[in-house]
């Protein structure tokens, strides 16, 4: 009853995976009416009232492709930032897909670097046909007018806005490629724009998929499983049928349907069910029990090699001393402010959908399979969503295959399916537990000449529609920032042991990295300070000249924060952490003091080099909310199981969050080069964590290998 996502169904629906990139502009000409805006190409249209919508692929849920993705077009097309409106566009796969994927879709720190080139060509080619029109309208050479903010001119006087050359423009065949301005002449690119998203956010005009009524529409609660892998046995709905406003009650493949007139009554009529769960293939044992065979995977088990470069056995038989560690990493829950919720209509000829969709190529099909309608009968209208750090990238469509069942079982009408916060900590799809160990082999003189990195942890990928990137047997977003590492050790092996679990896993902000970097950063560090080696400059001589970005970061950051040591004054210590995502490379200085035995974190400085920084305030924003997200799971965060098997966290009181008092001065410097965009809003968490983490054992003397600090 639930629908299996396929590779081939997935692939039927858009190129392969990890595709080269192509910049294709699409069309939607045949459509066009021959009044109203002009439709130069699938992201830009142009009105007759000057302004310029910007059609974007990629879901808006707080992170600034809104308004990083418009900067593009408006600069390519010399616009003023004020005609700039945005929105989300169509679920269209071929003509909208991201090149990374091969699907439509959000993630992985993508939407800037796949669309850089693709969103510039496409306010180029807007450029070029209202050029062209005014050339024809004034009967002059193209090559005579020039374009600013919003207005064609040309030497003899004459002008015209963008919406008065809309009529004209139509008969303009579109340049296939083009040229692009150098980035000396960008106007835009660099800038400070306001972003295009808050104005609505902060006067309530902004819809969001709670804000979505329909008529004779019902509110679903379901019922889920408090144990993971529960199944639903006997019901008894007769209560729940009995609260005033309940108007059914299905069972799903899921857990137990609630249908209402409103959100109250279904909410109700779910605490009034009883139901016998069918725990045969439920997780029963606690977090701990599940690390402990992580924790053995990773000691025992061969897997496979991941990166490796010279001669290991050697430097360790070699070696006049080696150095071991094992550092242990959580469940974690996503958390997003807006848990996951979704309307569907379902009718005979058709189904419409309104959710924060991040992967609409796969909510598209897994509901066509579920409903029976072919795929391009399901509309898809994506919302802004209130945060995601990847819950609503769900490979295999999770939450749009229950809001699919729910209208199966509903019948065609119109359902609002809502989980509440409680459902979403409940609901897994979690970061998966990992273990990593670490072994350093040193010369006679201290200098390491070997490094070993055994880690286990679930695969990401294996068993989904996406497995095809699992390449020789490695997945790449399990092991991502243990491979390819930016040091010169001498030699090097990371050793990937996958391991098998009851619970779901989906990718959390930064996913590999947000492990990887934790262990690396804190147990370079370690090795560092045993050697008596000051850790900016210990990091500086095993980078040497194989990374200049990252030797870049760390002497910026360590000038920033006017680097004496790690051993500060006042009862203060200073971390650091050094670590490239995303085609981005960041390096951190975490200062921090003991409260009352917990760290505290005063101030972190942080150098950036992100290539072409489109917006910088966007990004600063992204490198602070990454931090702090980092920060609040360094400290606070972990999911774990009750005695008898079900999830102990429910709620902001049992999974704690960072409080605003307790965020942490940022100064942030971004370094300016002609680089591509890197991606940034993962890139942030990843070095948060190994910051405070080394300035806490410089501080106790006790080095941190259990997040999150506060079980440590």
């Amino acid at each position: 009853m639930t629908a299996t996502l396929t590779r081939r169904s997935v692939l039927a629906g858009g190129a392969a995976l990890i595709i080269g990139t192509r910049i294709a502009m699409g069309t939607r000409a045949a459509a066009q009416p021959m009044t109203g805006p002009l439709e130069a190409n699938a992201f830009v249209r142009i009105g007759t009232d000057d302004t310029v919508t910007v059609l974007i692929k990629h879901i808006e849920f707080g992170q600034g492709t809104w308004t990083g993705l418009s900067t593009l077009v408006a600069d390519e097309l010399d616009a003023d930032w004020a005609q700039i409106r945005a929105e989300h566009a169509p679920a269209d796969t071929a003509t909208y897909q991201n090149f990374v994927f091969g699907i439509q879709g959000t993630g992985a720190s993508t939407s800037m670097r796949n669309s850089y080139d693709q969103m510039r060509k496409a306010g180029a080619t807007a450029r070029a046909m209202l050029v062209g029109a005014a050339a024809k309208t004034w009967d002059v050479p193209a090559s005579e007018i020039t374009v600013s903010k919003g207005v064609l001119s040309h030497p003899s006087g004459k002008s015209a806005r963008f919406g008065e050359l809309v009529e004209t423009a139509r008969s303009i065949t579109p340049p296939q490629d083009p040229p692009l301005k150098t980035p000396d002449r960008f106007t835009l690119i660099g800038k400070a724009a306001p972003r295009l998203d808050t104005p609505a956010k902060t006067t309530g005009a902004a819809q969001f998929t709670i804000d979505v009524y329909r008529d004779n529409m019902l509110t679903v609660v379901v019922a889920h499983s408090p144990w993971i892998g529960g199944k639903v046995g006997a019901v008894d709905a007769s209560a729940a049928l009995a609260v005033p406003g309940v108007e059914k009650v299905e069972t799903i493949p899921t857990g137990v349907a609630v249908y209402a007139i409103n959100t109250f009554a279904a909410l109700k009529g779910r605490e009034a069910l009883t139901i016998d769960w069918d725990l045969a293939e439920a997780e029963r044992r606690s977090a701990d029990a599940q690390m402990e065979d992580v924790a053995n995977a990773a000691r025992d088990g061969d897997g496979v090699v991941a990166d490796s470069y010279g001669d290991l056995t050697t430097a360790f038989a070699d070696a006049a001393e080696v150095i071991e560690a094992e550092y242990r990493l959580p469940f974690l829950a996503h958390t997003p402010l807006e848990a996951l919720d979704g309307v569907i209509e379902s009718r005979a000829d058709g189904v419409e959908i309104w959710m924060g969709s991040q992967m609409q190529t796969v909510d598209q099909q897994v509901t066509a399979m579920i409903l029976g309608q072919p795929v391009e009968a399901v509309k898809i209208n994506t919302l802004l969503g209130g945060g995601s750090f990847g819950r609503r990238a769900q490979y295999d469509g999770q939450f749009a295959q229950e809001l699919a069942q729910v209208a199966k079982a509903g019948g065609p009408g119109t359902y609002k399916l809502i989980w509440t916060r409680e459902d979403d900590l409940h609901g897994a799809y979690y970061r998966p537990q990992v273990v990593h160990r670490q072994r350093a082999a040193l010369d006679a003189q201290g200098r390491i000449i070997g490094w070993e990195n055994r880690f286990a942890t679930v695969s990401i990928m294996a068993g989904s529609a996406f497995e095809v990137v699992i390449q020789n047997g490695v997945d790449p977003f399990s092991v991502e920032g243990a491979v390819h590492k930016p040091y010169d050790f001498g030699a090097f092996e990371a050793r990937w042991v996958p391991v098998t679990s009851k619970v779901p896993h989906l990718w959390w902000r930064s996913v590999g990295h947000s492990h990887t970097a934790f262990a690396n950063e804190c147990f370079l560090d370690e090795v560092l300070q045993a050697k008596g080696k000051d850790p900016v400059n210990g990091r500086l001589e095993l980078l040497g000249s194989k990374s200049p970005r990252d030797a870049a970061v760390l002497t910026k950051v360590a000038e920033m924060a006017n680097w004496q040591g790690a051993q500060g004054t006042d009862g203060r210590a200073y971390g650091v952490a050094l670590h490239p995502s995303y085609d981005s490379h960041l390096a951190y200085i975490a200062e921090v003091s003991d409260e009352h035995g917990m760290p505290k974190v005063h101030k972190v400085w942080v150098a950036a080099d992100v290539g072409i920084a489109v917006n910088p305030d966007v990004v600063k924003a992204q490198i602070e909310s990454g931090l702090g997200y980092g920060l609040s799971a360094a400290l606070y965060n972990e999911i774990t199981f009750q005695e008898d098997g079900r999830i102990a966290q429910s709620n902001f009181d049992s999974y704690r969050l960072l409080r605003m008092g307790e965020m942490p001065e940022v100064e942030i410097n971004l370094i300016v080069t002609d680089n591509p965009p890197g991606g940034i809003g993962e890139a942030g968490t990843p070095p948060i964590a190994p910051a405070v983490a080394n300035a806490w054992r410089v501080l106790t003397g006790t080095a941190v290998r259990q997040l999150p600090f506060e079980r440590a």
